[in-house]
């Protein structure tokens, strides 16, 4: 985009779907965001470019579009910042970025579940590239949750949501422990656990979903899930990726099972 630095070019970037085959095969690649098909057509090319890996130019268009096209353009920015983008204060700013919109869009169409639940997803990559308990102090927790809450309340089978809500937990009880996060922060691990379990039967084929929740249980059982989580891993690392993202995040399990 004019006068920022050009985003890190995504390595999965290249044709792997065009418009037909985008929509036949979206309610697999959307199970998890529950967003729904485009009507519009330059929507659908903002969105086969952010299937193929150039999120620059779908978080470009989106932008462009406005509307329906905020989802397209804060999905793709959070999605290249969280996994493609190198330099770290480009990340910080685009999830500033992605949450600024997410509120833009909330007061446009407040029953859209996706203008929240990227508000939430936005903040959440921010409060760990600056530390979960920085972030917790300067009250952006408070933010996340009621987000979500929101999220859910509008869209009670979203399946991202549920995996961000037990992320939620997991990061906290993670950092400040079990006893500390509850009295304090409302977290809770058998909350986090139950919105995995949820996320899992919402969307259980899926590299993203199984990456997610292997991650959390980690996190909030630590080596008493350790079979269960690789097990998952496993599952993800042998997926045929579709997209772009997918791609992103069965690379991500197969390096979680090399470390």
């Amino acid at each position: 985009m004019p006068g920022q630095r050009p985003w890190t070019p995504c390595a999965h970037a290249g044709p792997h779907l065009q418009a037909d085959t985008l929509l036949a095969h979206w309610g697999h690649l959307h199970r998890g965001d529950a967003e729904p098909p485009p009507q519009d057509p330059a929507l659908i090319d903002g969105w086969l470019l952010f299937h193929n890996g150039d999120f620059e130019a779908a978080a470009a268009l989106g932008q462009r579009l406005g509307g329906d096209g905020l989802t397209l353009a804060n999905k793709a920015a959070c999605v290249h910042a969280s996994y493609v983008e190198v330099h770290e204060p480009a990340r910080l700013q685009r999830w500033l970025d992605a949450a600024a919109r997410a509120r833009q869009q909330q007061a446009a169409a407040p029953s859209n579940p996706n203008a929240w639940y990227w508000q939430a997803y936005a903040l959440g990559r921010y409060s760990q590239g600056i530390s979960v308990t920085k972030a917790l102090a300067q009250g952006l927790g408070g933010q996340i949750r009621q987000a979500l809450e929101r999220t859910l309340a509008l869209a009670p089978s979203h399946a991202d949501a549920h995996l961000a809500v037990g992320s939620f937990h997991a990061e906290i009880i993670d950092k400040v422990g079990e006893l500390i996060g509850g009295m304090t922060y409302g977290a809770r691990k058998d909350v986090g656990l139950a919105h995995y379990a949820r996320a899992l039967s919402l969307n259980p084929d899926s590299a993203i979903t199984l990456a997610e929740v292997a991650q959390g249980w980690l996190l909030l059982e630590g080596d008493a899930a350790l079979d269960r989580a690789t097990a998952l891993l496993e599952r993800a690392a042998a997926f045929e990726p579709l997209d772009a993202m997918e791609h992103l995040y069965v690379d991500s399990a197969r390096m979680a099972l090399q470390g």
